[in-house]
This record gives C-alpha cells, sequence and structure tokens, in this order.
C-alpha cells in the first residue's frame, strides 16, 4: 500500500487531509511540525509527503531542504494564498518540493472539501514519481545548500545524487525518437555549473522560444534561465501552470537568475528580443502579432483547455500561427497532455521542438504525450535544454543542424 506521510502542526488539517487520504486508499502517518517530519520521513520512508508551509520551530521549507538531501521523496506543499506564502512555496519548490496547493482562505467558494480533493489528485500523480527524478531533487537541495553555507541540509553532493552517478549531459534528436515513447539517454539532469551555454558561431536573428511546464517545472524552469544565454537574444515566452497571484512571483525569481529582462505578461505588451515574460495565472497567453522582431502579447480570460487557464497549447499555438521569427517550442516536466498539440503546432510551421526527457521528469506526463506525437526533434535532460535551445538556432560551427 502507498503511504503517505502528512505533516501539519495544525491538528485540524492533519485529521482532515489524512482522513481524506485513507479514505482514497492509502496509508498514512502524520507528523506535527517539520522535525518531526524530517524524523518521520527517514523512519518510514513514504511514498508522498504533504507538508504545510510554515510551521513553529523548522518550517516547511527547511524540513524539504533535509528529506531531499538524505531520502528524496515526493512533496506536495500546502501554504496560505499570501505574498509570503508565496516567496515561501517558490523556496520550497527551489528545493525540491514537487508541486504545491494553496489552502482556502474563506474569501471564495474553494473550502476545505475542494482542498482535500485537489490533494488526494496531487498525490495519486505524485505515487507514480520516478524515482530517478526524485535523486534530481536531492542533488538540487544539496546543491542550494553549498551555495548558501546551510550546514547540516545532507551529506550527500551532486556528483553522485543520480541513479547511476551519470553527469554527463546527453541529448537525442529525433533520429532516435517515434510515435512510441523513446529510451533514450539522459545525464544527471542537475549540473552545479549555472555559466550560461556558450553561443559558439553565428545565430539566427531574434528568435522565439515557448516554454510549457507543470508539476515539478519551477525549479528546473529557473535552472534553464540559469543558463539560458543572453547572447542569444531570444523573446522567451514561458507558460508554468499556476494559480493567479504565483506567477508574478515566479515572473521575479527568473528576472533574478537570468540575463534577460523577465516580467509577468501584460495585455498588449511588446516583446523584444532579450525579454521574458510569463503568462499570468488564471488566463490563456497568446502572441497576437510578430512585427519588427517584437511580439505583441494577448492575454485571454476564455474556457480553461485541458483543464488548465493558461495553457501551453493556447499559447505555442498562437505562436506557430503568428510568428515568422525562427521558433523553438519546448516542453517540460508536467501531468497531462497540455503541450502536445501545441508541438504539433510550432513542428508544422517549421519551428525546433524540445522534449525533456523521463529520467528527469519529477512528472513524465507532458513531455511524454510530445513525443508520442511524433513531432519532437529533441530529447534531452534538464540540464542539456538550455544548451538544445542554442543548438536550435545555431547556424555556424561544429552544432550545425
Amino acid at each position: 500500500m502507498t503511504r503517505v506521510l502528512v505533516v501539519d502542526d495544525s491538528k485540524f488539517m492533519r485529521t482532515v487531509i489524512g482522513n481524506a487520504l485513507e479514505e482514497a486508499g492509502y496509508e498514512v502517518e502524520r507528523a506535527e511540525d517539520g522535525a518531526t517530519g524530517v524524523e518521520r520521513a527517514a523512519a518510514i520512508d513514504p511514498d508522498v509527503v504533504t507538508m504545510d508551509v510554515e510551521m513553529p520551530g523548522m518550517d516547511g521549507i527547511d524540513a524539504v531542504e533535509r528529506i531531499m538531501a538524505t531520502n528524496p521523496t515526493p512533496i506536495l506543499m500546502l501554504s496560505v494564498h499570501t505574498e509570503e506564502g508565496t516567496t515561501a512555496t517558490l523556496d520550497a519548490l527551489e528545493r525540491g518540493a514537487a508541486d504545491f496547493l494553496h489552502k482556502p482562505d474563506g474569501s471564495g467558494s474553494r473550502n476545505i472539501a475542494h482542498l482535500t480533493d485537489e490533494v488526494v489528485e496531487a498525490v495519486d500523480d505524485l505515487a507514480a514519481a520516478e524515482v530517478s527524478s526524485m535523486a534530481l531533487a536531492r542533488a538540487a537541495a544539496t546543491a542550494h545548500a553549498t551555495r548558501t553555507g546551510r550546514a547540516g541540509a545532507g551529506e550527500t553532493t551532486t556528483g553522485n545524487a543520480v541513479a547511476g552517478g551519470s553527469t554527463e549531459t546527453q541529448v537525442s534528436d529525433r533520429s532516435a525518437v517515434g510515435p512510441d515513447v523513446p529510451s533514450v539517454g539522459s545525464g544527471s539532469g542537475i549540473d552545479e555549473d549555472t555559466a550560461p551555454v556558450t553561443v559558439d558561431g553565428d545565430t539566427e536573428t531574434a528568435p522565439t522560444v515557448v516554454i510549457g511546464a507543470s508539476t515539478g517545472g519551477p525549479k528546473l524552469i529557473e535552472r534553464l534561465f540559469e543558463r539560458l544565454p543572453a547572447a542569444l537574444e531570444a523573446k522567451v515566452l514561458v507558460v508554468q501552470h499556476m494559480p493567479p497571484g504565483f506567477t508574478e512571483r515566479f515572473a521575479e525569481r527568473l528576472d533574478a537568475r537570468s540575463g534577460y529582462d523577465v516580467s509577468e505578461a501584460a495585455d498588449r505588451e511588446r516583446l523584444a528580443p532579450g525579454e521574458a515574460a510569463v503568462a499570468p495565472g488564471g488566463v490563456h497567453l497568446e502572441v497576437a502579432s510578430n512585427v519588427g522582431e517584437r511580439l505583441r502579447l494577448r492575454l485571454d480570460d476564455g474556457e480553461r483547455v485541458h483543464g488548465v487557464r493558461p495553457s501551453i497549447d493556447v499559447t505555442m499555438e498562437s505562436v506557430a500561427a503568428r510568428v515568422t521569427d525562427p521558433l523553438c517550442g519546448v516542453v517540460m516536466t508536467g501531468m497531462g497532455r497540455d503541450g502536445a498539440a501545441g508541438i504539433e503546432a510550432i513542428d508544422a510551421a517549421g519551428g525546433h521542438t524540445i522534449a525533456q526527457d523521463e529520467a528527469t521528469s519529477p512528472v513524465f506526463g507532458i513531455p511524454c504525450q510530445a513525443i508520442e506525437t511524433g513531432c519532437v526533434d529533441t530529447v534531452a535532460p534538464a540540464d542539456g535544454i538550455a544548451d538544445a535551445i542554442v543548438d536550435a538556432f545555431t547556424t555556424d560551427g561544429e552544432n550545425d543542424e
């Protein structure tokens, strides 16, 4: 039986969430704070952990870092929907948490029953996550501890944190990709070197890149932006499945970590080379036009697509229809098939397409569905995606297409 550890300082939340998971067929253990959660995780080796963000003593962020550094496990964060809660949740995702939900605050129609249903659904998804991808999160947690000088975050190193111990980045092109899910080589996916990729040779002018992800995406997109070279002078659109309130803070984090000017997308905004826009939570992001190497953006609060808004497909399909500059579409970790139709559209428009590999995807749904279309040119590990983007637009040198 799948075992879930519920960590929350509220007895009410531990009881309600735990009962819902038990009714769904899970074996549930409970812990009342972060320190106890770390101890219980080491003792019982749960398949999934749900973790409150704000707790007395050791909070959820530190607990995530310690668990991921010693016993990689899919962790679902639960946070209050405040500015502080948003920042803390994104910090937890950076340190290895796989996904998050925000608790109802009583201000809208969403209530505790909605939350418990969402928790059960999210745990169902995370229970299928690959152990190898959790090891990548352990590497991320360890790397974060190393960068920040935190003691006691774990004794592992990124050199051997991933099953197989490989640190080589490997990329598979479409010659190895068919309509079935491919078995392709993959490297560690997490590399302590976050320096931007070197651009060797000439590149196409003012390219457009569209990046889509869901579960497990935020920390991997942050690392991608650290490695995406400003010298490429791309226009970048990011669609990360997130609720309203989180995407603005996410854009700020990307801006701080990259050479690109990153912001949450605004209606009628013009996006120039060297700039990136993140789709706001709760609306679809479209490209209305492409004039003079600039993109005119449009926000649309229309119907959800695949149950989500923003939708990767909506953005990619609008880009494929209207962008005349060189184009690349990227799909990364996440549940469902959002992005598959978008990848098909970009391929049909003559753009290059990239999917994250299975070994480095916390949840392989979105990349898998895209690969199965037969329209993916390159399958790459998480830390090889920036290299693959640069290669897609390189017109001179050894990386010629």
